[in-house]
């Protein structure tokens, strides 16, 4: 017998409260709140923050950079990737460039940025080079996995480029780049907040983070890092329902044309 639609919210929902029993023990046991503060605290925390306007004013200054910067290089991953993809010298020519994006530590990076940009642009420039690697290796294989029959045919029978593209290259192409999203969504938020913990630009989540290891503040550090996990689910799931959206599309047009030619 099938588990109904109902089964599944209410065991993600067990589930949580599994870990946050799990949580609050470890709290007692510890018994120390500089050590670890139960999830009572950190949400007592989290209530006296969101009134205030310092909170508001962190979330959206970070999730502006953060957001920024993914933007940017899902623009540059995608037109590199898309140019690597036809000219194949350019593509041997960027290896070993994003190789190196690939393997340098995120704390080097956040170091030659300040030296570079300063604190305040800080973020932009590291959820972008984050980024870039991870959405110019996908659009390349989304591209590369191009049917070559159908490549064929509309070489022969002339589609017109625009065509070719909506039709052939992107169907193949969007499974990779949500693919890829979902893991660079979630690394842009990991390595913002990160530079912003090391630069302190003021105004930021990640100056709120570094007040609470100063002041020894267990249970703001608790509740901003719920508020970064939000945020970042919440920016994940509109830029994958845009994408997602846009493969519905995509698939909707195809079946359309399919009826029209029978």
């Amino acid at each position: 017998m099938k588990p109904s639609a109902r089964t599944f919210p209410m065991r993600r929902l067990l589930i949580i409260l599994f870990w946050i029993l799990v949580w609050q023990l470890a709290a007692w046991l510890i018994h120390n709140n500089i050590i670890l503060v139960g999830p009572a605290e950190a949400g007592l925390a989290l209530l006296r923050l969101v009134p205030t306007k310092e909170f508001w004013l962190s979330v959206a200054h970070s999730f502006a950079k953060i957001s920024l910067g993914f933007v940017l290089a899902f623009a540059c991953g995608l037109a590199l990737g898309s140019a690597a993809y036809r000219f194949s010298f350019l593509r041997e020519l960027l290896a070993p460039l994003f190789s190196l994006l690939k393997s340098i530590p995120v704390a080097s990076f956040v170091i030659l940025a300040l030296i570079w940009t300063g604190s305040q642009n800080l973020a932009v420039l590291i959820a972008f080079l984050v980024v870039l690697p991870m959405i110019y290796v996908n659009t390349l294989a989304g591209l590369k996995s191009t049917d070559p029959k159908l490549l064929e045919m509309a070489q022969v029978f002339r589609i017109p480029a625009l065509k070719r593209f909506r039709y052939i290259y992107l169907p193949a192409l969007l499974p990779y780049l949500i693919s890829g999203c979902r893991v660079a969504l979630g690394m842009s938020w990991k390595s913002g907040v990160a530079a912003e913990v090391i630069g302190i630009p003021d105004t930021s989540i990640g100056e709120r983070l570094y007040m609470s290891k100063i002041y020894l503040d267990t249970a703001n550090l608790f509740a901003w890092t719920f508020v970064v996990i939000v945020v970042s689910a919440l920016f994940e799931r509109i830029f994958l329902a845009l994408l997602s959206s846009l493969q519905r599309k995509g698939g909707v047009s195809r079946e359309a044309d399919r009826s029209q030619s029978a």
